[in-house]
C-alpha cells in the first residue's frame, strides 16, 4: 500500500509575529513586577532630575541646565535599562536554568531576545516621558512636540547599541556579580560623557578621551536635540554607535559559539 508523502508544515508570517508579541508582553510584564529593575530604571533618572535639574533651572542666559538634564538623564536611564534587562537579566536566567529552557523551545531564539531590547525600548518611552513632563511643570524647560519626538526616537534607536553591550557582559558574567560589574562600567562612562554636566567643564584629559565612548555619541544625539551638543556631524555619532553595535553583537557571537562548542 502506497503511503502520503509527508509535507513539511508551512509556519506563516502571522505565526512568528504571534510568538514575538507574546514574549514581549511576557517579557515587559516580568519586567515591570521586577520592582528592582522597574523602580531603579525609572527611580533614578527621575530622583537625580529632581536633586539636580529642578533646583537649577535658572542657569543663565542661552543655557537651561534644567533641559540639557532631560535629554543627559534620558540618555543615562536607557543605558541602566539596556545594560540590567539584557546583562543582569540574561545572566540570572542563565544560571537558573531558563535560558536552556527557551534554547529546547520551539520558540525562534530571536524572539527572546527581541523581547527584552523592545522591554528597554518601552521603558526608554516611559524615562522621556517622565523627565520631559517634570522639565516643563518644575523645571521651566521649554520643549516643544517636535523635540519631545525627536528625543525620543533617539533614546529608543540608542537602545541598541548598549544592548548588545549587555549581552555581551551577560555571556561573560556569573549573576552574582552582574549589578556590581554593570555600575563599574555605566556610571563611569556616564559622568566622562556629559550626561549629568556639560563635558567642557570636565578635566582636558577627559574630554579628550569620552570621543572614544559610545556613552558620548549616544549623549551628543540626545543633547542635539536641545541644540546643545558640541561641534560636529550627527552622522559622526550615528556611524560609531552603528560599529559599536556591530562589534557587541560580533563579540557576542563568537562567545557564545565558543560556549556552545564546549557544552
Amino acid at each position: 500500500m502506497a503511503t502520503a508523502a509527508i509535507r513539511p508544515i508551512s509556519l506563516g508570517t502571522s505565526y512568528y509575529l504571534n510568538i514575538f508579541a507574546k514574549e514581549t508582553k511576557y517579557e515587559f510584564f516580568k519586567a515591570v513586577r521586577n520592582r528592582m529593575f522597574s523602580l531603579a530604571t525609572l527611580g533614578f533618572p527621575i530622583m537625580f532630575y529632581l536633586l539636580f535639574g529642578v533646583t537649577n533651572k535658572h542657569s543663565g542666559p542661552g543655557f537651561n541646565y534644567a533641559q540639557y538634564l532631560v535629554a543627559g538623564y534620558s540618555c543615562f536611564g536607557m543605558i541602566a535599562g539596556a545594560l540590567f534587562n539584557l546583562g543582569a537579566g540574561i545572566s540570572t536566567e542563565r544560571a537558573q536554568g531558563w535560558l536552556e529552557v527557551k534554547q529546547a523551545s520551539p520558540m525562534p531564539r530571536s524572539a527572546y531576545l527581541l523581547a527584552k531590547v523592545l522591554t528597554c525600548m518601552a521603558f526608554g518611552v516611559a524615562i522621556v516621558t517622565a523627565l520631559v513632563t517634570l522639565g516643563i511643570t518644575l523645571g521651566g524647560a521649554h520643549v516643544t512636540p517636535f523635540q519631545i519626538a525627536h528625543l525620543t526616537g533617539v533614546i529608543v534607536a540608542g537602545s541598541i547599541p548598549f544592548a548588545s553591550l549587555g549581552l555581551v557582559l551577560s555571556l561573560l558574567m556569573p549573576p552574582n556579580a552582574a549589578p556590581g560589574v554593570i555600575n563599574l562600567i555605566y556610571l563611569p562612562m556616564s559622568f566622562c560623557s556629559g550626561l549629568w554636566m556639560p563635558i567642557e567643564v570636565l578635566p582636558h584629559w577627559l574630554q579628550t578621551v569620552a570621543p572614544v565612548l559610545p556613552t558620548y555619541h549616544y549623549a551628543q544625539l540626545a543633547l542635539n536635540v536641545f541644540g546643545y551638543a558640541r561641534s560636529g556631524a550627527t552622522l559622526i555619532h550615528w556611524e560609531a554607535l552603528a560599529g559599536f553595535t556591530c562589534l557587541m553583537l560580533g563579540a557576542a557571537w563568537l562567545i557564545f559559539t565558543r560556549s556552545e562548542a564546549k557544552a
